[in-house]
């Protein structure tokens, strides 16, 4: 089959030439002419003062580093479960202010709406004692993500709790008639 093929295919499978023969480079052991080897029981006492004037550190692997870090960042988070709670006081915060049950939390909110747009959309209701839309105020920590006007939710504050009623008996109307439950 191969005597079908031209000749520069058939120079692919040509034999390599043999290879040169050379003499072996080590001699027989009987023929050896170097020291004996022996133990290495004379350099000892070498290694042991090596040993006591090497200061040696040795460097933290990878696997080690990633082993330390789990473990800070779990000691951190028991040490904040343990100690949080006893320093964590709403009433001596500057800003929570009202009654929580007059408080509204809007999510999810557009970047474009601004104050104004939250009273039009929930003055209806009754009157409103204040609306805080939360911002970033560590956005100048993080100067690569981009800069957002707020973080998306706000609080809105009623004057009185049945303005808040009223709202949530409307959105509770609003969701029943969107979404009907069956009847048995």
């Amino acid at each position: 089959m191969t005597d079908k093929l031209p000749p520069n295919l058939l120079a692919l499978f040509a034999p390599r030439p043999p290879l040169r023969w050379l003499p072996a480079p080590d001699h027989a052991p009987e023929e050896r002419k170097t020291n004996k080897i022996n133990g290495l029981a004379e350099y000892l006492p070498h290694l042991s003062a090596y040993k006591h004037q090497d200061h040696y550190v040795p460097t933290e692997s990878w696997l080690q580093a990633r082993d330390r870090k789990k473990l800070e960042k779990q000691e951190q988070q028991a040490k904040l479960l343990a100690e949080g709670p006893k320093a964590y006081n709403p009433a001596d915060d500057a800003n929570v202010r009202g009654d929580p049950f007059k408080t509204l939390i809007v999510a999810r909110l557009s970047y474009d709406a601004n104050e104004s747009d939250l009273e039009k959309e929930f003055g209806r209701f009754g009157p409103i004692e204040r609306i805080r839309i939360i911002t970033d105020t560590h956005a100048h920590e993080r100067p690569n993500k981009k800069k957002k006007p707020h973080r998306g939710y706000a609080f809105v504050v009623f004057d009185r709790s049945s303005s808040y009623m009223s709202l949530t008996r409307d959105l509770a109307l609003r969701l029943a008639y969107l979404f009907p439950l069956p009847l048995p």
